[in-house]
């Protein structure tokens, strides 16, 4: 204990208890030693079974109080002090064979202390994977901000702003696998991250990012074949059940629209998903369509006109006794209006499904959001 003091400073930080646990293991360590050299002369036992009795005398909490590079430097002191005192332990004669013996039992020593070490990472990563499942199966659910917060807590979240959920296929195989690699390549761009495997999907949930759709795109590796959808960002997680049901239902929503990016955002996927039967999303296009309704009759007829035309501009000004440049401005109203153009074949096809849904359930000014 006193060499462990003077060679290691960050030993004499440690507590009492943990002190008195590292004597219990450098103690069993002395005494397998002996017990190894003793019986080792006939072949009655394996290195290997008596160097892994060494940590059997620590409490498993000694492997998450000290690292393992610290447990190695632990060794090291130890097995150092032992060959030191080797020409007073040996009998005449045998201090070589004694010293050879020593670094034999060490190796294995350090072999078992790997073991330990490894055994607690794959339970410690396990245990990670079930609590990151049961944070995105809350979200998922709609769990209250006190059940996200308690077992984001256990997995130590941040909460960094802004937050988004990504959803899209399972790689297959292993979960702990798949979340290896997004963790991965999260740390490299600096994102926090949880995740979790539901079925054929994988779901997670990033914080940090500046941009969420290009986080994603970096996690694409760690995704199966297929679309992968991103909801809009949250201020924080507290909110991130909107992101996780919109990246769910342009999901469900993605195969209709095959040439979509990878990622894509569940924003870009409004018109699939209100035909896929999404209320929010039916929300949304209903609330263009107020807008327009609002903003005067002549922006309604203008796009009724246009669409009746096949999007021709000329033809449109035509049947609208006006110029096409009129055509064109009112065009572009719309646009700032409804939030999207009908000039563009995405925006023009979404705008259309807007229309549709505003005058099957027209929106009232009671009706809430």
């Amino acid at each position: 204990m006193a060499r462990m003091d003077d060679a290691l400073p960050w030993f004499r930080e440690l507590s009492a208890d943990k002190r008195s646990w590292v004597m219990l293991v450098a103690q069993a360590g002395v005494r397998s030693l002996v017990e190894w050299l003793r019986r080792d002369r006939t072949g009655a036992v394996a290195t290997q079974e008596i160097a892994d009795e060494v940590f059997e005398a620590a409490p498993r909490a000694l492997a998450r109080a000290i690292t393992l590079p610290q447990t190695v430097a632990l060794i090291q002191v130890t097995i150092d002090l032992v060959e030191e005192f080797v020409p007073r332990l040996a009998a005449a004669g045998q201090e070589a064979a004694l010293r050879e013996a020593v670094l034999r039992f060490s190796r294995e020593v350090a072999f078992s202390a790997a073991r330990v070490y490894a055994r607690a990472a794959e339970t410690r990563a396990s245990w990670d994977t079930r609590l990151q499942a049961m944070l995105v199966d809350a979200l998922l659910r709609g769990d209250s901000p006190d059940v996200l917060a308690s077992r984001a807590a256990a997995l130590g979240w941040a909460d960094a702003s802004p937050v988004a959920v990504a959803v899209g296929p399972s790689p297959g195989g292993d979960p702990t696998a798949a979340l290896h690699t997004v963790h991965r390549t999260a740390r490299r761009v600096g994102a926090d991250v949880v995740g979790g495997v539901h079925g054929d999907r994988l779901v997670v949930v990033i914080g940090g990012a500046t941009d969420p759709g290009a986080a994603t795109k970096l996690l694409l590796p760690a995704f199966g074949a297929g679309p992968v959808v991103v909801g809009p960002a949250v201020r924080s997680l507290d909110e991130a059940t909107d992101s996780a049901r919109a990246a769910l239902a342009g999901y469900r929503a993605a195969p209709a629209w095959p040439e979509a990016p990878r990622p894509v955002a569940a924003d870009d996927l409004l018109a699939e998903r209100a035909l896929a039967g999404d209320a929010e999303a039916r929300r949304q296009l209903r609330d263009g369509y107020g807008a327009l309704v609002r903003s005067g009759g002549e922006l309604l007829e203008t796009l009724d006109a246009y669409y009746a035309a096949g999007g021709v501009l000329e033809s449109a000004a035509r049947a609208l006794y006006v110029h096409p440049n009129t055509v064109r401005y009112r065009l572009k109203r719309a646009a700032d209006v409804a939030g999207f153009s009908a000039l563009h074949a995405r925006d023009g096809f979404a705008l259309r499904i807007a229309l549709a849904v505003g005058r099957l359930d027209p929106p009232t000014p009671n009706q809430p959001r």
